[in-house]
C-alpha cells in the first residue's frame, strides 16, 4: 500500500469512528460508482438526516488544513454521487447533509480531527 493510501485509511477509520462516537451510525465505507466514491454515508437519527462525508487527512499542514482540499468541484461531486446513493439504496430520512472530517495525523501523538457540518 503507498504512503499517501495509508494515510488515508487511516483517516477513514478515525473519521469513522468519531462519528459512531458522536451517535452517527456509520452505514457505509468507500461506496464506489463508475462516476466516483463516498468515503462515508451515516445516518444521524438525532437530525433525521443522511450524512455523506469528505474525509481529508493530511501528516502536516505545508499545503494548507485538510479542509481547503474540499473544493467547489469536489462538492459538487459530492452532491451528485449522493444523489446516486439515494436512488440505490432503500433508506430514508427527514434530510440529507454533506459534512467533511479533517484531520491532521501527527506523529507521534493523536490525530487533531475537525467536523465541519453543513458544508454544501
Amino acid at each position: 500500500m503507498r504512503a499517501k493510501d495509508a494515510v488515508g485509511a487511516y483517516g477513514e477509520r478515525v473519521a469513522a469512528r468519531m462519528l459512531a462516537d458522536h451517535g452517527l451510525e456509520v452505514l457505509e465505507r468507500n461506496w464506489r460508482c463508475a462516476a466516483g466514491e463516498i468515503d462515508l454515508v451515516a445516518l444521524d437519527r438525532a437530525a433525521d438526516e443522511i450524512v455523506f462525508v469528505e474525509v481529508k487527512t493530511r501528516r502536516a499542514t505545508s499545503y494548507g488544513h485538510p479542509a481547503e482540499a474540499v473544493t467547489r468541484i469536489k462538492l459538487a461531486r459530492l452532491r451528485r454521487l449522493a444523489g446516486q446513493w439515494l436512488a440505490e439504496h432503500d433508506v430514508h430520512a427527514g434530510g440529507v447533509r454533506l459534512d467533511v472530517v479533517a484531520i491532521l495525523a501527527r506523529c507521534p501523538g493523536p490525530a487533531l480531527v475537525e467536523h465541519l457540518r453543513g458544508v454544501g
